[in-house]
C-alpha cells in the first residue's frame, strides 16, 4: 500500500513540476513583456530557464537530501532524452530546420561543456564547489552574450509583444510556479529514493530514468506544441538551451552547494551523453536540419540506451 502512495505521490510531484514551470515561465515572461523586453531576450533566459527548472528543483534538492546520484543521472539522463528521444520523436512528426547560428555557436558550445564534464568526471571524479562556480561563471556569462547579440539585433527590438498579464497578476504566476516547482520536486526525490530502495534499484539507475524522463516532460511537450503550430525551428533550440543550462546552471549550482561524487558507472554514462550530443550535431550539420530517417535512428538509440541502462543495474 505505501508503495502505490508512493508511486501517486510522485506522478504529483511530476505534474507540479511541470505545470508550476509553465506558469512560471508565464508570470516571468509577462513581467518582461510589460517592461519592453523583446521576446528572444526573453526566450534565451527565462523560457530556457523555465524549461530546465524541474531539472534544477530535483538536482539542488538531491544534492541538499545527499543522494548525489539522482542529482547527476538526472542531468545526463535529461541530456539524453533531450537528444535521443525529443529531437529524436519531432523529427519523426516533420523535418526539424537548423538555424545557422545554433550550428556556428550553440551546438559546439553544447559539445565542448559535455566534453569538459568527461574529462572532470575521469580526472578528478567528482563536481567539487570550484568547478560548480565556474560552470555558473561559465553559463553567466553565455547567457550576457546571448543578451549581447539578441539586443543588436534591431529586427527582434522593434517586435510588437503581446501582453497578456498585469504585472501584479504576473507575480502571483511566478510565486504559484516557484511553490509548485519546490513541492513537487521534494516529492520527486523523496518518492523516487523511496521505490528504488523497495526495488532494490540504484539512485544512479533511478536518476537516468524516471527522474530524467519526468523532469524532461517540458522540453518535450514544447517541442511537440511548437511543431503543431509549425515552428519547427524552435525544437533545436529548446533542446540546446535546455541541455546547456543542464549542464553549467544545474550542475553548477549543485555542485557549488554540496560536492557531487561522480560513480564510475556514470562516467560511463557521461561519455555516452557526450557522443550522442556529437552525434545530434553531425546529423545537424549536414543538411541544417534533422530529417525523419536520422528521427528514427535517434529514437531506436534511446531504446538500446534505456535497455543497456536497466539490464546494467
Amino acid at each position: 500500500m505505501e508503495l502505490i502512495i508512493q508511486i501517486i505521490l510522485l506522478i504529483i510531484g511530476f505534474v507540479l513540476l511541470i505545470k508550476g514551470a509553465d506558469v512560471f515561465v508565464d508570470g516571468a515572461s509577462n513581467v518582461a513583456y510589460n517592461l519592453k523586453i523583446p521576446t528572444i531576450i526573453v526566450g534565451l533566459t527565462i523560457v530556457a530557464f523555465g524549461t530546465s527548472a524541474p531539472e534544477a528543483a530535483v538536482s539542488i534538492t538531491s544534492a541538499f537530501a545527499g543522494t548525489n546520484a539522482i542529482s547527476l543521472g538526472n542531468v545526463v539522463g535529461s541530456n539524453i532524452f533531450n537528444i535521443l528521444a525529443v529531437v529524436g520523436v519531432s523529427a519523426l512528426l516533420g523535418t526539424l530546420t537548423v538555424d545557422k547560428v545554433l550550428i556556428k555557436r550553440d551546438f559546439p558550445f553544447l559539445v565542448v561543456s559535455s566534453i569538459g564534464l568527461l574529462l572532470i568526471a575521469t580526472i578528478f571524479g567528482e563536481i567539487s564547489r570550484l568547478c560548480g562556480i565556474i560552470f555558473l561563471i561559465i553559463i553567466i556569462a553565455y547567457v550576457y552574450v546571448l543578451v549581447q547579440e539578441a539586443r543588436q539585433d534591431k529586427e527582434a527590438m522593434s517586435e510588437e509583444i503581446e501582453v497578456k498579464l498585469s504585472i501584479p497578476k504576473a507575480a502571483i504566476y511566478i510565486v504559484i510556479g516557484i511553490a509548485g516547482i519546490i513541492i513537487g520536486s521534494d516529492l520527486v526525490v523523496d518518492s523516487s529514493s523511496y521505490i528504488a530502495s523497495v526495488f532494490g534499484l540504484s539512485d544512479v539507475l533511478i536518476g537516468l530514468t524516471i527522474v530524467a524522463i519526468g523532469t524532461s516532460l517540458p522540453e518535450l511537450v514544447t517541442s511537440i506544441t511548437a511543431l503543431k503550430k509549425g515552428d519547427n525551428g524552435i525544437v533545436i533550440g529548446n533542446v540546446l538551451g535546455s541541455s546547456i543550462f543542464n549542464i553549467l546552471f544545474i550542475l553548477g549550482i549543485s555542485g557549488a552547494i554540496m560536492p557531487l561524487p561522480i560513480a564510475p558507472e556514470m562516467v560511463w554514462d557521461i561519455l555516452l551523453m557526450t557522443v550522442i550530443t556529437i552525434i545530434g550535431a553531425a546529423f545537424a550539420y549536414t543538411k541544417n536540419e534533422v530529417d525523419k530517417k536520422e528521427g528514427a535512428v535517434l529514437v531506436a538509440l534511446f531504446i538500446l540506451y534505456m535497455a543497456f541502462v536497466i539490464l546494467r543495474n
